[in-house]
């Protein structure tokens, strides 16, 4: 079990103000009862660097088909959901749904890859991260040590592995407190849906820093623990079937569970919609 204490991670540097404070929330389409952002990566990235130069508290939830259809079902998930400051298209099959809807989203917004391609701006403008995640404390400093190496200059100030369990309060106080003093101005969360959005949702309000940002698998990913789909696969819209193949005993419920659904909701929203034209 990993310790109880945030680690340290990095030294503390300081940040300029970055982005643009003029950088306004994209609007946003509902899919099934989850309102999702009209975005791409730079203009997500744009918007969270504008929340960093204004200080202001945020969280970005990441949805993918699984996240939206398990707002359906779980109230805490869905409030989470609903109360975040922005919920981007993670699933290819979302940006499809929302493009029949009338729109033309060139692409999702992949948490791994916002995840990468953010931290390759950080590295540049020095923007503070610290990590919060990752199956244990050794999995989190291998993550930690990739990004530094994949981008030179990169100031992750901290970072925590919690237990498969929750957190007691003394343990909540001194993670918030530790993620405060680290001075970091984005917090990437990767410890799974619904979990993360659930974290982030209880404990923005004592965190200091300005933006919360939760990404899934992303830290296995980067932290090169779990092989990600090719990118054909993945514009094909089968990431699923491939993390299905890698991984079924923990997945197959999911996907079995989720996906038709999907499909036989959102062929009932593309009906109204087509009937009020």
């Amino acid at each position: 079990m990993p310790s109880s204490r945030p680690t340290s991670l990095g030294p503390l540097t300081s940040l300029p103000p970055v982005g643009d404070p003029a950088v306004q929330a994209p609007a946003t389409q509902e899919l099934l009862g989850v309102p999702l952002a009209l975005t791409d990566y730079e203009r997500t990235m744009d918007w969270m660097d504008a929340a960093i130069a204004e200080r202001r508290r945020e969280y970005v939830c990441v949805a993918a088909v699984h996240t939206v259809m398990a707002c359906a079902e779980d109230p805490e998930l869905r409030k989470a959901v609903l109360g975040s400051s922005l919920t981007v298209p993670d699933g290819q099959p979302l940006v499809w749904a929302m493009n029949a809807l009338g729109h033309d989203l060139p692409s999702r917004v992949y948490g791994p890859e916002l995840m990468a391609r953010h931290c390759e701006r950080s590295a540049r403008t020095g923007a503070r991260l610290f990590l919060y995640g990752g199956r244990n404390q050794g999995a989190l400093v291998q993550l930690a040590l990739n990004l530094r190496t994949q981008y030179p200059g990169l100031k992750i100030v901290g970072g925590y592995a919690p237990p498969f369990r929750p957190l007691d309060p003394d343990e909540e106080a001194a993670v918030a407190a530790e993620i405060n003093r680290s001075g970091a101005d984005v917090v990437w969360v990767g410890i799974g849906v619904p979990k993360q959005e659930k974290w982030m949702a209880a404990m923005r309000a004592r965190l200091d820093a300005p933006v919360l940002v939760g990404v899934g698998a992303a830290f296995d990913f980067h932290a090169g623990l779990t092989a990600q789909a090719p990118n054909w696969i993945q514009s094909l819209g089968l990431e699923w079937l491939f993390r299905l193949a890698t991984e079924p005993r923990r997945l197959w419920k999911r996907y079995l569970r989720y996906n038709p659904r999907f499909v036989a909701g959102f062929l009932r929203q593309f009906l109204r919609h087509q009937r009020g034209r």
